[in-house]
């Protein structure tokens, strides 16, 4: 596939519209295009990551991850009936889950909640999975209006699971973790 963008600046949106993949104008706040926004903003936290992580098997699966986000977009800015499948669909998910349990083999259970922190990274990774979540939610949203079909919120499912398992795993695979216990008074 070969992209090309000259422009940047069209104006085209001014008017609070934007247009689809196919050409067609939607309201900027219409339920397809926050599902896409939230896409990006999931794309970019997990980018923030990325960026945390040193080179090897994570941060190479992060880097596809990143582009599974984009395909996962590619196939919702083109609305279709019956709705475009996301391609490789299956595959993706049984490499998130591959990826979850390969992870987790080294990770004690767990025996409280775990708190969002901890290591630069798993703290990104924590952050990455809450987008990832509302992404996941804006998407279910636009499928109570049109079928999408169940591949691309699976996907966003499968892959708030390998996010939190590793925020664990990059918390020295949970010795790290920041947990939960039920509040006390404030310190003095």
């Amino acid at each position: 596939m070969t992209i090309r963008i000259d422009r940047i600046v069209t104006r085209g949106g001014d008017r609070g519209e934007t247009a689809l993949g196919n050409g067609t104008r939607v309201p900027k706040d219409c339920a397809r295009i926050e599902a896409l926004g939230a896409l990006d903003e999931a794309n970019a936290t997990i980018g923030l990551l990325r960026a945390t992580l040193p080179a090897g098997r994570n941060a190479t699966f992060i880097a596809w991850v990143q582009g599974l986000l984009f395909d996962i977009g590619g196939a919702l800015c083109m609305p279709a009936s019956p709705p475009r499948a996301l391609p490789h669909a299956a595959a993706a998910l049984d490499a998130l889950e591959g990826e979850v349990e390969r992870l987790r083999a080294d990770i004690p259970p767990l025996r409280s909640f775990v708190l969002p922190g901890g290591t630069p990274a798993a703290a990104h990774a924590h952050l990455a999975r809450t987008v990832v979540r509302r992404a996941e939610r804006r998407l279910v949203t636009l499928a109570r209006a049109e079928d999408i079909g169940t591949d691309m919120p699976a996907c966003l499912n499968r892959l708030s699971d390998y996010l939190f398992v590793l925020g664990r795993h990059l918390n020295a695979n949970g010795a790290e973790d920041l947990t939960w216990t039920p509040a006390a008074p404030p310190p003095a």
